[in-house]
């Protein structure tokens, strides 16, 4: 009985709002009208669901607002489409996690908090900050936070700050993400994505914060950002194609990476990505690729111009013996992903350990690797190793300040390179 008073209401509503929608052209609906404290305490989750459910059915384009001067606590929440037209999600106050994992719905816990399905055309903005409350992940402070309004102490629970499934056409914008358990922004199974003037934050210490991770998504574009977080600023994993980034900054961080790629010899396929004009600083690598061993598949098309490093540990990597998991389970293997066609374009500033790794496969050796412009050098006086080019062909032009030298690329016919082993998937 109680369900179909709720549903007759929310029909009543649907039908107001789209009246004014007809009368208007666009429709703009407050959480506060359905109920939302916004005072930082009360979970106003449902009163979000509630004015999603009647936004996403109004027939033109509507903006549901979070407004500024309230914090809203918001329980893990799934918010889903198909929608009836373009929705836009106004954040211009504060979104904060629950204060205790134990809060969180059971027997099974979301590995997402604010979670975005099958949606088309849609938006987030605005002037507010959305905030995991995760200060540090240090070992001293592994149990509990120090400081900020979550703990996500529970051992084993991660979840992802913000994540979009399956969704087409979304827009990211000026808005603040801090202090995620994991990843802060997440696509998967995605396309059409932009992201622009967004300000990413998380202690260098705390791990597997990766900025923007993308998976299996294409057409992005990451533009005018900011990244500081424990882990890489943007991870792009497989089944990504035409991703282009420009004008990012990332400290701290790992860099803007891509990979890993191939773990437990699956299929990996990245291809055409661009990064131009990036900052990294204070950061254990600049620009990186890392793959498996085992795996298969190929990463190509790939350029970096214009990056700017300081105080990177190692500015320039190609990794295709990455492993996490140490000692004997990082066993090699003869199979690999393979990297062609990597330029790196005026790439200039300090190291403070190796300035270039390039350790490729033995089965399946980088090719088509081009340095144009690279300009690295110490940090400070002693504490640095020689760089390492493994198996890497290609050629380098222009200026190479020591310890590079042309002579660290070897010379190669071309992008084909012979196989040590039969290569049946292809991406």
């Amino acid at each position: 009985m109680r369900s179909s008073v709720a549903s007759a209401a929310l029909l009543v509503t649907c039908l107001v709002v789209a009246a004014a929608a007809r009368s208007t052209g666009r429709t703009t609906l407050s959480v506060l009208s359905f109920g939302a404290a916004g005072n930082g305490v009360t979970d106003d989750a449902q009163a979000l669901v509630a004015a999603w459910q009647v936004a996403c059915r109004v027939p033109r384009a509507t903006v549901l607002v979070l407004p500024s001067g309230h914090r809203f606590l918001l329980s893990p929440v799934t918010l889903q489409g198909p929608c009836s037209a373009k929705l836009t999600l106004q954040i211009d106050g504060t979104v904060l996690a629950p204060p205790e994992m134990g809060s969180w719905p059971k027997p099974r816990r979301p590995l997402q908090w604010l979670n975005f399905k099958w949606l088309q055309g849609f938006s987030i903005q605005g002037t507010g900050a959305v905030d995991g409350g995760q200060q540090s992940a240090s070992p001293a402070n592994a149990s509990q936070t120090s400081t900020g309004t979550g703990h996500w102490h529970s051992p084993g629970v991660k979840p992802t700050l913000i994540r979009f499934y399956n969704s087409f056409n979304v827009s990211v914008r000026n808005i603040r993400i801090s202090n995620s358990p994991q990843c802060h922004l997440k696509f998967d199974s995605s396309g059409g994505i932009r992201v622009k003037n967004v300000t990413i934050s998380s202690p260098g210490d705390s791990p597997n914060t990766d900025g923007i991770h993308l998976q299996n998504t294409k057409d992005v574009e990451i533009r005018s950002s900011t990244i500081g977080c424990g882990d890489d600023c943007v991870s792009i994993q497989t089944g990504c194609s035409n991703v282009h980034m420009k004008n990012v900054v990332c400290n701290p961080g790992h860099g803007i990476s891509l990979g890993g790629l191939g773990k437990d010899n699956s299929l990996a396929c990245v291809s055409d990505v661009v990064a131009e004009n990036i900052v990294v600083q204070n950061a254990l690598y600049g620009v990186r690729i890392k793959t498996w061993q085992g795996g298969v598949g190929s990463v190509r098309n790939i350029t970096f111009s214009n990056v700017r490093v300081a105080n990177v540990a190692t500015p320039i990597a190609i990794d295709q013996f990455y492993c996490d998991r140490g000692g004997a389970r990082c066993a090699n293997r003869t199979g690999a992903v393979a990297i062609a066609g990597v330029a790196y374009r005026r790439v200039v500033g300090t190291y403070t350990f190796q300035p270039l790794r390039l350790a490729c496969s033995d089965a399946r050796p980088c090719t088509g690797v081009t340095m144009l412009d690279v300009r690295l050098s110490p940090a400070a006086a002693g504490g640095t190793v020689a760089p390492l080019c493994w198996n890497s062909y290609g050629e380098a032009r222009g200026t190479i300040i020591q310890p590079l030298s042309v002579g660290c690329l070897q010379r190669s016919n071309g992008y084909a390179m012979p196989l040590t082993q039969p290569f049946n998937y292809t991406c």
